[in-house]
């Protein structure tokens, strides 16, 4: 392998898959380097193995695992929304084989905290009841593709075909760490600024405030779907 290549893991957040990295991922093996999209526990096409024990940990577990069975070193690891304390959880467990983190619209999760915990309690609330509603509470249903700041016809038709309902434990237990956050690793946050995405307002300015490098993206919460170019350029910068 060229000295130059780098190994890029791309993680993807709630309700997604591997399979949304997809052009990202072409056009950063275009650039000569390796990359690799593992689908978490329940979702995309693992999405029979959803149920109540599908948890934060085991998400982090899949992460850790994909990266040490495909003998990955040097990472360049990237967590899109959720991803981003699948991520922060990876760091804590093998710092070493990481060689930096990207934390891009993402969600920042204190240690101890949930993920429910960072909405609002009538927000949380909502999403509680519609997953009861929806299957006896084992996950949320699937939210539109506008949610996400898709709007052009092929990606509304990409996210409604493939976006896959997503387990709600996840959300519910909290993040532990043996370490700081990052874990000593230069990190930095994308911040995905047109337009802003409300629900991960509150970690970017979190995230700024934990010292992380930041940087602006001009496109939607799902950037990788509706500007894969930028996207590629940004996670290979």
């Amino acid at each position: 392998m060229n000295q130059d290549t780098e190994n890029f893991v791309l993680v993807h957040g709630a309700w997604h898959g591997g399979w949304c990295w997809a052009p990202v991922a072409d056009l950063i093996r275009e650039g000569g380097h390796r990359v690799t999209t593992p689908t978490m526990t329940g979702l995309g096409e693992r999405r029979h193995l959803l149920s109540r024990s599908v948890d934060l940990g085991l998400m982090i577990t899949d992460i850790v695992n994909h990266i040490v069975y495909e003998d990955l070193e040097r990472v360049r690891l990237v967590g899109h929304s959720f991803g981003g304390p699948i991520i922060t959880g990876v760091a804590d467990r093998i710092p070493e084989r990481l060689a930096d983190l990207t934390y891009l619209d993402s969600l920042w999760v204190e240690p101890g905290t949930a993920l429910i915990d960072l909405l609002a309690a009538d927000v949380s609330q909502a999403r509680l009841a519609a997953a009861e509603a929806f299957d006896g509470g084992v996950s949320f249903p699937v939210p539109p593709p506008a949610a996400f700041g898709v709007e052009d016809p092929s990606g509304v038709d990409l996210l409604a075909r493939r976006l896959t309902p997503h387990p709600v434990a996840s959300y519910l237990s909290p993040l532990h760490l043996e370490n700081p956050p990052t874990n000593g690793l230069p990190a930095r946050y994308v911040v995905c600024v047109d337009p802003v995405y409300g629900p991960t307002a509150p970690s970017a300015a979190a995230a700024r405030e934990a010292g992380l490098e930041m940087v602006e993206l001009a496109g939607p919460h799902d950037v990788m779907v509706t500007d894969p170019r930028a996207t590629a350029e940004v996670l290979m910068s």
